[in-house]
Protein backbone atom coordinates (compact mmCIF):
# COMPACT_ATOMS: atom_id res chain seq x y z
CA UNK A 1 0.00 0.00 0.00
CA UNK A 2 1.73 3.27 -0.89
CA UNK A 3 0.54 6.53 -0.19
CA UNK A 4 1.99 9.89 1.61
CA UNK A 5 2.11 7.98 4.87
CA UNK A 6 4.27 5.43 3.44
CA UNK A 7 6.70 7.85 1.33
CA UNK A 8 7.07 9.75 4.68
CA UNK A 9 7.79 5.97 6.25
CA UNK A 10 10.33 5.27 4.01
CA UNK A 11 12.06 9.17 3.77
CA UNK A 12 12.16 8.60 7.75
CA UNK A 13 14.26 5.12 7.68
CA UNK A 14 17.03 6.83 5.02
CA UNK A 15 17.88 8.94 6.84
CA UNK A 16 18.16 6.60 10.15
CA UNK A 17 20.53 4.30 7.75
CA UNK A 18 22.27 8.02 6.95
CA UNK A 19 21.60 7.04 2.94
CA UNK A 20 21.10 10.61 2.98
CA UNK A 21 19.28 13.96 4.26
CA UNK A 22 15.18 14.32 3.57
CA UNK A 23 14.58 15.76 0.49
CA UNK A 24 11.86 18.75 0.64
CA UNK A 25 8.53 17.49 -1.75
CA UNK A 26 8.16 19.08 -5.17
CA UNK A 27 11.17 17.39 -5.92
CA UNK A 28 13.31 21.13 -5.44
CA UNK A 29 16.67 20.82 -4.71
CA UNK A 30 18.88 21.91 -1.47
CA UNK A 31 21.64 24.12 -1.77
CA UNK A 32 24.55 24.38 0.73
CA UNK A 33 24.20 27.80 2.88
CA UNK A 34 26.61 27.05 5.30
CA UNK A 35 28.52 30.59 5.64
CA UNK A 36 31.93 30.85 3.61
CA UNK A 37 34.52 32.68 5.38
CA UNK A 38 36.56 34.10 2.28
CA UNK A 39 33.22 36.14 1.49
CA UNK A 40 32.90 37.55 4.39
CA UNK A 41 36.54 38.86 5.27
CA UNK A 42 36.36 40.08 1.39
CA UNK A 43 33.26 41.59 0.91
CA UNK A 44 34.29 45.07 3.04
CA UNK A 45 37.05 45.03 0.32
CA UNK A 46 35.03 44.75 -2.61
CA UNK A 47 32.52 47.31 -1.54
CA UNK A 48 35.70 49.89 -0.48
CA UNK A 49 37.73 48.97 -4.25
CA UNK A 50 36.11 51.83 -6.08
CA UNK A 51 36.80 54.69 -3.38
CA UNK A 52 40.28 52.91 -2.96
CA UNK A 53 40.68 53.20 -6.21
CA UNK A 54 39.92 57.06 -6.82
CA UNK A 55 41.99 57.84 -3.79
CA UNK A 56 44.72 56.12 -4.86
CA UNK A 57 44.92 58.08 -8.58
CA UNK A 58 43.70 61.79 -6.17
CA UNK A 59 45.94 61.00 -3.02
CA UNK A 60 48.42 58.21 -2.69
CA UNK A 61 50.27 59.47 -6.42
CA UNK A 62 50.21 63.06 -5.72
CA UNK A 63 51.60 62.29 -2.13
CA UNK A 64 55.04 60.14 -3.75
CA UNK A 65 55.28 62.88 -6.20
CA UNK A 66 56.03 65.53 -3.47
CA UNK A 67 57.77 63.13 -1.19
CA UNK A 68 60.21 62.38 -4.41
CA UNK A 69 60.58 66.06 -5.40
CA UNK A 70 61.79 66.62 -1.59
CA UNK A 71 64.70 64.30 -1.90
CA UNK A 72 65.95 66.03 -5.02
CA UNK A 73 67.60 69.29 -5.72
CA UNK A 74 64.61 70.62 -7.71
CA UNK A 75 64.32 74.26 -8.93
CA UNK A 76 63.74 76.45 -12.11
CA UNK A 77 66.51 75.30 -14.27
CA UNK A 78 65.35 71.34 -13.55
CA UNK A 79 61.92 72.42 -14.56
CA UNK A 80 63.05 73.82 -17.89
CA UNK A 81 64.90 71.03 -18.89
CA UNK A 82 68.46 72.88 -18.54
CA UNK A 83 69.90 71.04 -15.69
CA UNK A 84 69.79 67.47 -14.77
CA UNK A 85 68.35 66.84 -11.18
CA UNK A 86 70.66 65.43 -8.38
CA UNK A 87 69.64 63.57 -5.39
CA UNK A 88 69.75 65.38 -2.11
CA UNK A 89 68.82 62.66 0.22
CA UNK A 90 67.40 64.39 3.14
CA UNK A 91 69.37 67.71 2.43
CA UNK A 92 66.28 69.68 2.06
CA UNK A 93 65.05 68.90 5.12
CA UNK A 94 68.60 69.76 6.72
CA UNK A 95 68.30 72.97 5.39
CA UNK A 96 64.49 73.27 6.21
CA UNK A 97 64.74 72.44 9.91
CA UNK A 98 67.79 74.83 10.70
CA UNK A 99 66.14 77.78 8.83
CA UNK A 100 64.92 79.73 11.91
CA UNK A 101 62.19 81.31 9.82
CA UNK A 102 60.66 77.66 9.39
CA UNK A 103 60.17 77.19 13.38
CA UNK A 104 58.88 80.74 13.44
CA UNK A 105 56.10 80.17 10.84
CA UNK A 106 55.62 76.44 12.28
CA UNK A 107 54.99 78.55 15.75
CA UNK A 108 52.30 80.75 14.07
CA UNK A 109 50.53 78.11 12.46
CA UNK A 110 50.06 75.55 15.06
CA UNK A 111 48.82 78.99 17.58
CA UNK A 112 46.79 80.30 14.71
CA UNK A 113 44.84 76.53 13.79
CA UNK A 114 44.37 75.83 17.26
CA UNK A 115 42.76 79.42 17.49
CA UNK A 116 40.56 79.15 14.81
CA UNK A 117 39.35 75.52 15.79
CA UNK A 118 38.31 76.50 19.44
CA UNK A 119 36.21 79.30 18.24
CA UNK A 120 34.79 77.16 15.23
CA UNK A 121 33.47 74.91 17.36
CA UNK A 122 32.75 76.75 20.15
CA UNK A 123 30.19 78.85 17.36
CA UNK A 124 29.26 75.93 15.43
CA UNK A 125 28.12 73.97 18.66
CA UNK A 126 26.58 76.89 20.28
CA UNK A 127 24.07 77.64 17.46
CA UNK A 128 23.53 74.23 17.07
CA UNK A 129 22.14 74.28 20.74
CA UNK A 130 20.24 77.41 19.70
CA UNK A 131 18.95 75.47 16.47
CA UNK A 132 16.94 73.50 18.89
CA UNK A 133 15.60 76.27 21.41
CA UNK A 134 14.02 78.19 18.24
CA UNK A 135 10.85 78.10 16.34
CA UNK A 136 10.59 76.74 12.85
CA UNK A 137 10.89 79.49 10.85
CA UNK A 138 13.89 81.19 12.61
CA UNK A 139 15.64 77.36 12.46
CA UNK A 140 15.14 77.76 9.11
CA UNK A 141 16.79 81.19 8.67
CA UNK A 142 19.79 80.34 10.82
CA UNK A 143 20.11 77.28 8.83
CA UNK A 144 19.83 79.07 5.39
CA UNK A 145 22.44 81.82 6.28
CA UNK A 146 24.88 79.52 7.62
CA UNK A 147 24.71 77.17 4.66
CA UNK A 148 25.50 80.27 2.36
CA UNK A 149 28.04 80.61 4.43
CA UNK A 150 29.51 77.65 4.20
CA UNK A 151 28.86 77.59 0.30
CA UNK A 152 30.61 80.62 -0.55
CA UNK A 153 34.13 80.44 -1.98
CA UNK A 154 37.32 81.00 0.18
CA UNK A 155 38.26 83.74 -2.07
CA UNK A 156 35.10 85.84 -2.34
CA UNK A 157 34.70 85.63 1.47
CA UNK A 158 37.63 86.80 1.52
CA UNK A 159 37.49 89.43 -0.33
CA UNK A 160 33.99 90.50 1.25
CA UNK A 161 35.30 90.60 4.73
CA UNK A 162 38.25 92.71 3.36
CA UNK A 163 35.78 95.15 2.47
CA UNK A 164 33.68 95.00 5.84
CA UNK A 165 37.19 96.15 7.47
CA UNK A 166 38.26 98.41 5.20
CA UNK A 167 39.93 101.51 6.37
CA UNK A 168 38.31 104.04 3.72
CA UNK A 169 34.97 102.41 2.62
CA UNK A 170 34.30 99.69 5.33
CA UNK A 171 31.24 99.61 7.63
CA UNK A 172 33.03 98.76 10.66
CA UNK A 173 35.80 101.10 11.38
CA UNK A 174 32.74 103.57 11.21
CA UNK A 175 30.44 101.58 13.75
CA UNK A 176 33.07 101.09 16.17
CA UNK A 177 34.92 104.30 15.25
CA UNK A 178 38.34 103.61 14.68
CA UNK A 179 38.80 106.00 11.83
CA UNK A 180 41.44 104.99 8.68
CA UNK A 181 42.81 102.18 11.09
CA UNK A 182 44.51 99.40 8.67
CA UNK A 183 43.99 96.14 10.14
CA UNK A 184 46.01 94.35 7.64
CA UNK A 185 49.08 96.55 8.72
CA UNK A 186 49.20 94.69 12.77
CA UNK A 187 50.21 90.98 12.74
CA UNK A 188 47.71 90.44 15.41
CA UNK A 189 45.17 92.23 13.91
CA UNK A 190 45.63 90.78 10.42
CA UNK A 191 45.66 87.26 12.45
CA UNK A 192 42.83 87.93 13.71
CA UNK A 193 40.77 89.39 10.82
CA UNK A 194 41.77 86.32 8.92
CA UNK A 195 40.26 84.07 11.76
CA UNK A 196 37.15 85.60 11.62
CA UNK A 197 36.71 84.83 7.99
CA UNK A 198 37.96 81.22 8.61
CA UNK A 199 35.30 80.65 11.35
CA UNK A 200 32.10 82.40 9.28
CA UNK A 201 33.13 79.95 6.72
CA UNK A 202 33.25 77.03 8.72
CA UNK A 203 31.29 76.95 11.44
CA UNK A 204 28.06 75.89 9.31
CA UNK A 205 29.90 72.49 9.12
CA UNK A 206 30.00 71.85 13.12
CA UNK A 207 27.14 73.88 13.45
CA UNK A 208 24.80 71.10 11.19
CA UNK A 209 26.79 67.98 12.69
CA UNK A 210 26.24 68.41 16.05
CA UNK A 211 22.67 69.57 15.49
CA UNK A 212 21.79 66.35 13.60
CA UNK A 213 23.38 64.38 16.82
CA UNK A 214 21.44 66.58 19.28
CA UNK A 215 18.23 65.68 17.40
CA UNK A 216 19.37 62.20 17.62
CA UNK A 217 19.60 62.11 21.18
CA UNK A 218 16.23 60.89 23.36
CA UNK A 219 14.31 63.45 24.46
CA UNK A 220 13.84 61.75 27.72
CA UNK A 221 17.28 62.27 28.84
CA UNK A 222 17.27 66.00 27.72
CA UNK A 223 13.66 66.25 30.06
CA UNK A 224 15.16 64.04 32.97
CA UNK A 225 17.95 66.53 33.25
CA UNK A 226 15.99 69.06 33.27
CA UNK A 227 13.41 68.28 35.83
CA UNK A 228 16.50 67.27 37.83
CA UNK A 229 17.19 71.08 38.16
CA UNK A 230 20.48 70.96 35.03
CA UNK A 231 21.27 74.25 33.71
CA UNK A 232 21.27 74.33 30.08
CA UNK A 233 25.25 74.61 30.06
CA UNK A 234 25.18 71.21 32.34
CA UNK A 235 23.23 69.40 29.98
CA UNK A 236 25.48 70.25 27.43
CA UNK A 237 28.66 69.42 28.97
CA UNK A 238 27.44 66.13 31.41
CA UNK A 239 25.09 64.59 29.18
CA UNK A 240 25.13 65.77 25.49
CA UNK A 241 29.15 66.03 25.30
CA UNK A 242 29.75 63.00 26.98
CA UNK A 243 26.93 60.96 24.04
CA UNK A 244 27.85 63.82 20.82
CA UNK A 245 31.62 62.72 21.61
CA UNK A 246 32.20 60.65 18.48
CA UNK A 247 30.55 63.37 16.37
CA UNK A 248 32.51 65.98 18.09
CA UNK A 249 36.15 64.00 17.17
CA UNK A 250 35.15 64.00 13.48
CA UNK A 251 34.22 67.69 13.07
CA UNK A 252 37.61 68.38 15.28
CA UNK A 253 39.44 66.58 13.51
CA UNK A 254 38.28 67.81 10.35
CA UNK A 255 38.53 71.48 11.58
CA UNK A 256 41.83 71.07 12.78
CA UNK A 257 42.88 69.88 8.94
CA UNK A 258 41.31 72.43 7.36
CA UNK A 259 42.64 75.00 9.76
CA UNK A 260 46.29 73.57 9.71
CA UNK A 261 46.56 74.26 5.87
CA UNK A 262 44.73 77.58 5.59
CA UNK A 263 46.17 79.08 2.29
CA UNK A 264 43.63 81.11 0.43
CA UNK A 265 41.80 83.33 3.38
CA UNK A 266 45.89 84.53 4.40
CA UNK A 267 47.21 85.26 0.81
CA UNK A 268 44.30 87.03 -0.15
CA UNK A 269 43.82 89.15 3.29
CA UNK A 270 47.01 89.86 4.35
CA UNK A 271 48.96 90.38 0.67
CA UNK A 272 50.74 87.00 0.72
CA UNK A 273 51.91 86.91 4.52
CA UNK A 274 51.94 90.27 5.40
CA UNK A 275 54.27 92.90 5.81
CA UNK A 276 57.87 91.44 6.00
CA UNK A 277 56.57 87.95 6.20
CA UNK A 278 54.70 88.73 10.02
CA UNK A 279 51.78 86.75 8.96
CA UNK A 280 53.13 83.43 6.96
CA UNK A 281 52.23 79.90 8.12
CA UNK A 282 53.22 76.76 6.56
CA UNK A 283 50.88 76.40 3.56
CA UNK A 284 51.71 80.28 1.77
CA UNK A 285 55.42 79.38 3.13
CA UNK A 286 55.52 76.75 0.93
CA UNK A 287 53.79 78.48 -1.64
CA UNK A 288 56.78 81.55 -1.55
CA UNK A 289 59.56 78.59 -1.21
CA UNK A 290 58.39 76.77 -4.64
CA UNK A 291 56.95 79.46 -6.62
CA UNK A 292 58.21 82.48 -5.85
CA UNK A 293 61.54 81.40 -4.60
CA UNK A 294 61.79 78.59 -7.21
CA UNK A 295 63.39 76.50 -4.85
CA UNK A 296 60.23 73.42 -5.89
CA UNK A 297 62.29 70.55 -3.44
CA UNK A 298 62.22 73.16 0.14
CA UNK A 299 58.71 73.59 -0.61
CA UNK A 300 57.61 69.71 -1.46
CA UNK A 301 59.82 69.29 2.01
CA UNK A 302 57.48 71.83 3.81
CA UNK A 303 54.32 69.77 1.99
CA UNK A 304 55.64 66.42 3.48
CA UNK A 305 56.14 67.89 7.11
CA UNK A 306 52.72 69.45 6.99
CA UNK A 307 50.87 65.99 5.63
CA UNK A 308 53.27 63.93 8.82
CA UNK A 309 52.49 66.83 11.55
CA UNK A 310 48.39 65.92 10.40
CA UNK A 311 48.74 62.31 10.29
CA UNK A 312 50.30 62.18 13.79
CA UNK A 313 47.87 64.55 15.06
CA UNK A 314 44.67 62.26 14.00
CA UNK A 315 46.57 59.07 15.53
CA UNK A 316 47.37 60.42 18.79
CA UNK A 317 43.92 62.06 19.12
CA UNK A 318 42.35 58.87 18.15
CA UNK A 319 44.75 56.15 20.60
CA UNK A 320 43.67 59.05 23.31
CA UNK A 321 39.88 57.99 22.67
CA UNK A 322 40.65 54.59 22.14
CA UNK A 323 42.21 54.54 25.49
CA UNK A 324 38.87 56.06 27.20
CA UNK A 325 36.94 53.30 26.08
CA UNK A 326 35.37 55.23 22.89
CA UNK A 327 34.14 53.14 19.76
CA UNK A 328 34.64 55.33 16.49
Amino acid sequence: MTGPKSSEALERRRVRAGSGRPRPRGGSRTFNTAPRPWVGSSTPWLYLAPALVVLGGLLAYPVYQLGLISLFHYTQAQVSGGEPTTFEGFGNYAELFGDEQFWQVLLATVVFAAACVVCTLAVGCALAVLLTRVRAVPRLALMLAALGAWATPAITGSTVWLFLFDADFGPVNRVLGLGDHVWTYGRFSAFFLVLLEVVWCSFPFVMVTVYAGIRAVPSEVLEAASLDGASQWRIWRSVLAPMLRPILVVVTIQSVIWDFKVFTQIYVMTGGGGIAGQNLVLNVYAYQQAFASSQYSLGAAIGVVMLLILLAVTLVYLRLLRRQGEEL
